[in-house]
């Protein structure tokens, strides 16, 4: 008997992932969902919920049991200006495939006026290229592989022209894209499409300035209420039937001023992994993190302010530490550890002693 059980747990999960992420045999899907999840609490500070219900549809997807006539999911993003839209997505494709880059990113915003309608959907008959089919579309990023997703990003959806979001409406409803020469066909059955849009910024932006309540993770009635908001943006934006055809709506919060330290501490470990081809590292001591945090902050912005403050304060007087100090000294950049910290108003750099970098 116990034999029998052990076989029959055996042939109903066949794999799991370095991090114990369980895979039913009979699903075609082969990815860790538990280090997509661990990949994204990382680098995507404030947006739990976010993360919570992509999660929710990744262990959907892994367990294959979707409409097979359909993407596997269309998720809309919206939410303010560089809250971590498009890097939630990015980040998504970096844990699937290894690289940030494998999106079908398509920027809507190129599609703003009707006659380019056709870059997304061909040229049709009687045009110029309409024989060759050709689309920004790529097919292969589109489409992924066997045991693992496609992934297709509408960047700022709102700037599309009305031509091109009726285009899509059929790939929501069937997952098929037909090119408007007829030659060619392309699958979304096998992808996730994500759509963003800063649509609705000023309403939220209003009722949260009347009532504070988007500081952090806000209560579910609050969620609540925020969705019928963005609904109701969304509808004087496109037609019902189109936003009925999207499975999820989800909007970013605003990022906070106590998730700074946390966003710069993922922007020095992105720059760390810049640096590691040089055989060098920095960390930043308590001086350093409060001059650009105050630096920083600029809730507008989000984290590309914060970006520009690394890249100004930080990333440029490095690059000047680096080739001046270590230049002069002839010798290459190996194996150096580097403490930065606050003097007067700019960042300087020293080197650390064993004790210091343990």
């Amino acid at each position: 008997m116990r034999q029998k059980r052990a076989l029959d747990e055996e042939n109903c999960i066949s794999a799991r992932g370095h991090s114990g992420s369980p895979r039913l045999a009979s699903s075609r899907f082969g990815f860790d969902v538990a280090g997509i999840e661990a990949e994204l609490r990382a680098h995507i500070i404030g947006q739990d919920h976010v993360i919570d219900e992509l999660i929710r549809y990744l262990r959907t997807i892994s367990a294959d049991i979707g409409d097979p006539r359909r993407p596997l999911a269309s998720v809309m993003f919206t939410g303010p200006t560089g809250v971590g839209k498009t890097e939630t997505v990015r980040l998504l494709a970096r844990a699937l495939y290894g690289d940030a880059d494998a999106v079908c990113r398509v920027d809507m915003n190129t599609l703003a006026q009707e006659h380019y309608a056709a870059a997304l959907t061909g040229a049709p008959p009687g045009y110029v290229g309409s024989k060759e089919g050709t689309t920004i579309l790529n097919q292969e990023k589109i489409e992924g592989s066997r045991n693992l997703p496609g992934i297709v990003l509408f960047d700022e959806l709102e700037k599309a022209s009305d031509e091109v979001v009726l285009a899509l409406l059929n790939v929501f409803d069937n997952g098929m894209l037909t090119v408007a020469s007829g030659e060619r066909t392309i699958s979304f059955r096998n992808s996730i499409v994500f759509m963003t849009s800063n649509l609705g910024t000023k309403e939220l932006d209003r009722l949260r300035n009347r009532r504070r309540f988007l500081q952090g993770i806000p209560p579910k009635s609050n969620r609540a209420r925020v969705h019928d908001i963005m609904i109701n943006v969304l509808l004087r934006r496109f037609p019902p039937e189109f936003i009925n055809r999207i499975d999820h709506i989800e909007t970013f919060n605003w990022i906070s001023a106590q998730q700074i330290p946390d966003i710069l501490a993922v922007e020095v470990e992105r720059l760390n992994a810049r640096l590691r081809k040089h055989s060098c590292q920095i960390k930043l001591d308590r001086t350093a993190i409060d001059f650009l945090a105050k630096k920083s902050y600029d809730e507008r912005f989000g984290a590309r302010g914060i970006r520009r403050t690394v890249r100004k304060h930080l990333d440029f007087p490095l690059a000047d530490y680096l080739l001046d100090s270590v230049g002069q000294e002839a010798e290459t950049i190996g194996d150096i550890r580097l403490l930065a910290r606050l003097e007067g108003t700019r960042i300087i750099f020293e080197r650390m002693h064993e004790r210091q970098h343990r």
